[in-house]
């Protein structure tokens, strides 16, 4: 079942009554088209709530695996709320491993919802993960559409490209990278 943003909201409230009333408390950073209903910039449903990771005292760590009790919270409030028992995951928690863009965690939005702290990946972020989903995916994908509901300028799409090309540097991808950034009006510079 997808959800919108008051079907996610309601999703992380009862989340985070049932880890409060465990005694838990998990810090999440997510990003994607979960992110982006909770802060209002698209409207389109989604499936699930993507985590890149988890945020600890030692700082932010892989998403995956997520925590058993987090795990298990999640299958809890899955069932009566009609979700995916994965509605929360770590699909994208490689992002991790390849590096997020520069100053990432000091631009994030926080959402408290009881005992769970979901940091949001600010909208400059966000285009960098929308452009390099979208070149990927194609120009029809939901990626392509959530990157231009995000406005971005052509400045903000080269550093995206910049961040996209240190995670996959082969020339193929290149190739469709520049097509995308055309397609989306930018003037690409050479060094790119």
């Amino acid at each position: 079942m997808s959800f919108d943003a008051a079907l996610l909201e309601e999703a992380l409230a009862t989340l985070g009554e049932v880890l409060d009333a465990r005694g838990h408390r998990f810090e999440v950073v997510a990003v994607g088209g979960g992110g982006l209903l909770l802060l209002r910039v698209i409207e389109r449903p989604t499936k699930d709530l993507d985590l890149v990771g988890v945020l600890t005292p030692a700082g932010l760590v892989s998403a995956e695996p997520l925590p058993a009790e987090l795990v298990s919270a999640c299958r809890d409030v899955a069932a009566p709320l009609g979700l995916a028992p994965d509605w929360i995951n770590p699909g994208p928690t490689q992002l991790l491993d390849l590096g997020l863009p520069h100053g990432f965690l000091a631009r994030v939005s926080k959402r408290t919802f009881g005992g769970l702290v979901v940091h949001l990946a600010a909208r400059f972020d966000q285009i960098h993960f929308k452009l390099y989903a979208a070149v990927d995916q194609g120009p029809r994908s939901k990626h392509f559409q959530d990157l231009l509901k995000l406005a971005p300028t052509p400045d903000e799409l080269v550093a995206a490209a910049r961040w996209a090309r240190t995670h996959d540097p082969s020339d193929a991808f290149r190739e469709m990278l520049l097509q995308a950034l055309q397609a989306l009006g930018v003037e690409v510079p050479d060094d790119l």
